[in-house]
């Protein structure tokens, strides 16, 4: 499997249309039509559903897609750190998950000093960035804790915020200022997927999480949450800072009772081998934390 059939295989999926996509790639569409070809028969998997207005992608393709994309980002990163000079602080720093404000504090200063320095986050769930922490396709990773410590370099951030349940003005738990253990028995809750954090809120509760009553489950909140709320889906079982800082009247925040806080952690792999402008915004981040 070539890199360049990679980059055709993107490039398809990126337009749905094989003659747009080799209009793009100037190339003619014969060819690249017998490139995708070779590479199912390649595989010995059909990646593409060939329709009359567009492409899809069957479930082969979609991981194929997922993993290209992660190639491309690696050999595109790979070549960016060795092609800048070696004796200057340069190049792309990637950094994956929720970007604290000490870690944008810290790539600002660095780049004050390193003008060559530039910097690419990467917002996913935090299964999609430990992959491509994996993989080495990003550098650094901003967590949740808990993390595993066996696998991962951690760093712990300043930042830190607390969980509490996301609900309607109106609704009868919204007169109250917290929220107990026994307040989310029996309610539908919205609740993250990630195994670690839910671990942490059914040690809170005293609980297994098949007795909870999970209506649905998130691992990025992108835009408002009000959405799954006028649904009447569940309450949202989430932390605080990644709510707007002002809720609009009609919604509340109440926190959890015991108060239950969590803090954000930096990590990367223990066995990478970090380039020279990584190893300076660690340095840089460090500085900023003593």
């Amino acid at each position: 499997m070539e890199l360049r059939t990679l980059q055709y295989f993107l490039a398809v999926t990126k337009e749905e249309n094989i003659t747009r996509a080799a209009q793009n790639l100037h190339i003619s569409q014969p060819y690249l039509s017998k490139q995708l070809i070779e590479l199912e028969a390649e595989l010995g998997k059909q990646l593409l559903i060939r329709g009359k207005r567009k492409i899809t992608l069957t479930e082969d393709g979609i991981l194929l897609r997922k993993r290209a994309e992660e190639i491309i980002s690696l050999v595109e990163k790979t070549e960016s750190d060795l092609t800048f000079n070696t004796n200057q602080i340069s190049g792309e720093i990637t950094i994956g998950g929720n970007s604290t404000n000490t870690v944008l504090e810290a790539a600002t200063k660095l780049r004050q000093h390193h003008k060559g320095v530039h910097f690419q986050f990467y917002s996913s769930d935090a299964t999609d960035v430990q992959e491509r922490l994996e993989h080495g396709s990003i550098d650094f990773a901003i967590l949740l804790q808990p993390v595993d410590i066996t696998e991962y370099n951690v760093l712990n951030l300043p930042e830190t915020s607390y969980w509490g349940l996301f609900m309607k003005s109106d609704d009868s738990l919204a007169k109250k200022e917290t929220i107990k253990k026994e307040d989310i028995q029996n309610i539908p809750l919205i609740f993250h997927r990630r195994a670690g954090l839910q671990n942490l809120i059914t040690d809170w509760a005293k609980t297994d999480i098949t007795n909870l009553n999970i209506a649905a489950t998130y691992n990025v909140i992108n835009g408002s949450c009000t959405k799954f709320l006028n649904t009447n889906l569940g309450y949202f079982l989430t932390t605080r800072d990644l709510l707007e800082n002002k809720l609009e009247p009609d919604y509340c925040f109440k926190p959890l009772d015991p108060p239950l806080t969590i803090q954000y952690a930096l990590i990367w792999k223990r066995s990478a081998s970090l380039s020279k402008a990584a190893q300076a915004f660690l340095e840089q981040l460090k500085k900023e934390l003593e």
